[in-house]
């Protein structure tokens, strides 16, 4: 019983308590191991039992669409669950374990038993439980606008920079410097902890240039291994929702990287049993952003966030290739009529045109993933301008030695820092081909929705799952939803495109200032590209059916069957025979057999699927 109220005084949510209260919420709970990958409840599950991690972490996370969102990642003394102190309800998010450690399990049942029958103790758990929902509601990671209307609980500690001294939150972790970010920048409500990857790349300079730091003498140990845990920690998914600069912002990405450097210093000071913002022993200038500069590690961190980023686009374009090979196999015996300039060409089969469609997106792969490789060419060591400044001549090799460590990338230091400094080359070849996946993805649903449109006075060749009504006043009618989104989403992406190129050029002399909205625009063409690869794939594709009779009846019907017999009759017969086709409405085949041109066998053989789909020798007649 002691050992649990002892784990309960050190908890985030408990720690303020009298030990009487610790004792009722105390009585029948265990300690247990939690296992990576073990489920603790699922959304909708009643909330049965709160959970206080004592080593590793717990996500929260929610369903997005085909995607799963990480809300946050609570660590040690963090509690899981704590709204079924209030009620018992259900829970609204996912509690997945992300790291192999121990938990505190405390039914809820009976700790809100105990609970009533004494309202002081109510009184102080709902308050504690009240406070700590504030502030995930505050340090959430997820994207949202309007941070500056979270309401906080209201203490703060006063902390001071060049321009005078402010009120920060006292929970907060960030400090003066990102405060003052998030008033002079309320641009888009996109903060940029709703790009995990750019925080992840942010915590792994850091910790780069700790360990260099600390390798060289210049970093004290004790301040350089809370450094180094405390970005262990981000890595691990913990304190993202601290990261609260809006992603758009002037600076060139100062406010980014002092997010960083405010963020890292308060929780290394924690693990230093300092208080936050006590900075003289553990500053964000002077210790974590030792030998640095924003213009090297802003640049640094925006390509290894890219580097992250495109590998979950590269699946999710792999995932959607796989889908559409599938239907390739599916439909390879349905004869159609393919078509040039929307006019009836000659036939093909539905197979051979969802291969075609698998193959124009499975190029873009390889092109990506080349494209990246030139992100790994990084200028962390070149500070200000890439003369250096300020960095021990040993710093720049330690420093990306670590860093290819850390990141698993087989990153290289620029060969000329000042070029690299200033230079955005890498992201306007990137860009574009992000925009070349875009144009394909686009041209496929254009296909898609032009072969399903009816369902009986268009093409209505294929089907398309039918996911929603599609009209407030005609009955019965249902859109092609899924591939018109993915149009939009291709729309943004030529237009980010266009905002990425702009901002390359505007660079000037030793900097570009405009990389934020550089980074902005790649994450979010990525963001935005893999979640609309994943739900074509899910949401259209996977359910796409075939109407093989309507097929075969348009290709019996087309005039461009008479293509096929040109090599026997010659182009001008076959030009009368089309002519005479159109004007009498019979059929190609009709014409051929009842003007002898052909017997009926002749017709069948070259008319059959096999002759009309694919290469063969021809002799003339």
């Amino acid at each position: 019983m002691n050992d649990v109220i002892a784990v309960l005084a050190k908890s985030e949510i408990f720690r303020d308590l009298e030990e009487t209260t610790l004792a009722l919420v105390a009585e029948g709970a265990r300690r247990r191991a939690g296992t990576k990958g073990e489920v603790l409840f699922k959304a909708g599950d009643a909330r049965r039992t709160l959970f206080i991690v004592v080593e590793g972490d717990v996500a929260i996370q929610i369903q997005d669409g085909d995607a799963t969102e990480t809300l946050v990642v609570l660590g040690p003394g963090q509690a899981v669950g704590e709204a079924g102190l209030l009620e018992a309800g259900t829970h609204s998010a996912d509690g997945i374990v992300a790291r192999d450690g121990e938990l505190l399990e405390i039914p809820l049942d009976d700790a809100r038993t105990r609970l009533e029958s004494d309202a002081k103790a109510a009184m102080a758990v709902m308050a504690a439980v009240g406070h700590l929902m504030v502030r995930r509601l505050q340090y959430a990671r997820s994207r949202r606008a309007g941070w500056d209307h979270i309401y906080g609980p209201g203490e703060t500690r006063t902390e001071h920079d060049l321009l005078g001294y402010r009120e920060v939150p006292d929970e907060a972790r960030y400090g003066v410097q990102t405060l003052r970010a998030v008033e002079n920048f309320p641009i888009t409500g996109i903060r940029i902890a709703h790009f995990p990857a750019l925080i992840r790349a942010l915590a792994m300079v850091k910790q780069a240039a700790a360990r260099a730091n600390r390798q060289m003498g210049i970093l004290p140990e004790p301040i350089a291994a809370a450094i180094d845990t405390a970005c262990d920690e981000i890595l691990a998914g913990q304190w993202h929702g601290h990261f609260v600069v809006d992603v758009m912002q002037g600076g060139a990405g100062t406010s980014t990287n002092m997010n960083a450097n405010e963020v890292i210093a308060n929780r290394a000071l924690e693990i230093l049993g300092h208080p936050l913002g006590a900075y003289e022993h553990c500053h964000p200038n002077n210790h974590v952003n030792l030998s640095q500069s924003t213009n090297d590690v802003y640049p640094t961190a925006l390509k290894l966030a890219t580097v992250f980023e495109q590998e979950d686009l590269v699946e999710a374009i792999r995932e959607l290739v796989d889908a559409l090979r599938e239907k390739a196999v599916e439909f390879q015996d349905v004869l159609k009529m393919g078509r040039t300039q929307l006019q009836d060409a000659v036939p093909m089969t539905v197979g051979q045109e969802f291969e075609a469609f698998a193959v124009t997106t499975s190029e873009d792969c390889t092109r990506l993933e080349r494209s990246a490789q030139l992100m790994l060419e990084i200028n962390l060591g070149g500070t200000a301008i890439g003369t250096g400044i300020n960095a021990d001549p040993r710093y720049q090799a330690l420093a990306v030695e670590a860093l290819r460590e850390i990141s698993g990338l087989d990153l290289v230091p620029a060969e000329n820092l000042i070029e690299a400094t200033a230079d955005t080359g890498a992201f306007v070849h990137f860009s574009g081909v992000l925009k070349r996946i875009a144009v394909k993805l686009s041209k496929i649903c254009n296909d898609l929705r032009l072969l399903s449109s009816g369902p009986r006075c268009g093409f209505g060749e294929i089907n398309l799952p039918p996911l929603q009504p599609g009209s407030s006043i005609m009955p019965g009618k249902v859109n092609p939803v899924i591939p018109e989104v993915v149009n939009q989403v291709a729309f943004q992406v030529i237009g980010n495109d266009l905002s990425i190129t702009m901002a390359s050029e505007a660079g000037q002399l030793q900097l570009n200032v405009m990389e934020p909205v550089i980074g902005f625009n790649i994450f979010e063409s990525m963001s935005m590209l893999t979640a609309a690869a994943r739900t074509l794939t899910s949401r259209c594709i996977k359910g796409i059916t075939v109407n093989a009779d309507r097929c075969r009846d348009l290709v019996e019907h087309s005039i461009g069957l008479v293509t096929a017999v040109v090599p026997v009759i010659g182009y001008e017969r076959a030009t009368d025979v089309a002519k005479e086709a159109m004007t009498t409405g019979r059929s190609v085949r009709e014409i051929l057999v009842s003007a002898g041109d052909l017997t009926e066998d002749q017709v069948n053989e070259m008319l059959s699927p096999e002759a009309m789909t694919a290469p063969r020798r021809v002799t003339p007649s």
